[in-house]
Formats: C-alpha cells, structure tokens, sequence
C-alpha cells in the first residue's frame, strides 16, 4: 500500500505475528482489537462496517486485506482526542474546579455512546481513576490523560 509509511506497515506486521496465523490472517473478530493495538480508535460501527464479526471463526482477513482497513481508519478525523474528553467533562463540572461527581461519570460510561457494560467500568476505574474524595467527587482531568495515555498531563 504505497500511501503507508514503512514504518506503519512494519507495525501492521508485527501485530499479524502476534495475533494471527502465518497465511491465513486474523480472525475478524479481531478486527477491532488489531487496530487499538495500532494506537487507533475505531467505534464499534466503524469495526462492523470495516468487515469485523461478532463471532470467532466466521471470517478471516488477510494482511492484504487490512493495509487498506488500517489505512481508511487512521484517516478518520471522527475520533475524540484528550481535549475533545475535556471539553464534554466540564459540562458535569458544576463547581468549574477539574472534579465531577464519579456517579455521573459512571453513568455516562453505563448509557451514553458505546456503552461499556458494568465489568468494563470497574476495571476501568480499577486503573485509571484517583479515589474518589468525601463528597463523591473525582478529578477527570487525570482520569482522562490516563485513560488516553498522556503521561506528560499527569
């Protein structure tokens, strides 16, 4: 794929090594995880529409056939960045100090956009969250700049 750097397509391969079967391709169950591995962040709808399944062993896809997956999803401009996260954290920051209630994140990890299930949430908080103080109060800008790995805003 002449529009990849060498260096992506050097990365492409190394996660085929790992994740896949020499010939045969990663499983498109896969799919999503192949491409996070990638450093991107593709929703769900974009994973399903990119030719991943639901279940193991219905489809495979070939390193042939991913260049062109990983290439499309790393040109999309629709994904959040730290900055983005920010912005729709304040709006739950009622005392405009960096904190907001972990309930209210919680929620809105629960029902809003790619709903996480409640296993997901709890490991999530397990790594990235600062405990929350008397009041229930969180501060989201660690949270966020753990969550997407921002060591510098720490």
């Amino acid at each position: 794929m002449a529009d990849l750097p060498k260096r992506d397509i050097e990365n492409v391969e190394f996660i085929f090594e790992i994740m896949g079967s020499p010939g045969v391709g990663i499983d498109a169950v896969d799919l999503g995880d192949a491409l996070r591995a990638l450093n991107l962040n593709p929703t769900l709808a974009v994973i399903e529409k990119m030719g991943g399944t639901k279940k193991r062993n219905e489809k495979k896809i070939t390193f042939e056939e991913f260049l062109p997956i990983y290439s499309q999803v790393k040109k999309d401009k629709d994904q959040g960045c730290y900055e983005d996260f920010i912005e729709c954290l304040k709006l739950y920051d009622k005392a405009e100090n960096g904190t907001m209630l972990l309930a209210e994140l919680q929620h809105a990890l629960l029902s809003l956009g790619e709903q996480l299930d409640d296993e997901q949430v709890e490991s999530l908080f397990a790594d990235c969250m600062d405990p929350e103080d008397d009041d229930g109060m969180i501060p989201y800008s660690p949270f966020l700049a753990k969550m997407c790995d921002r060591p510098d805003m720490l």
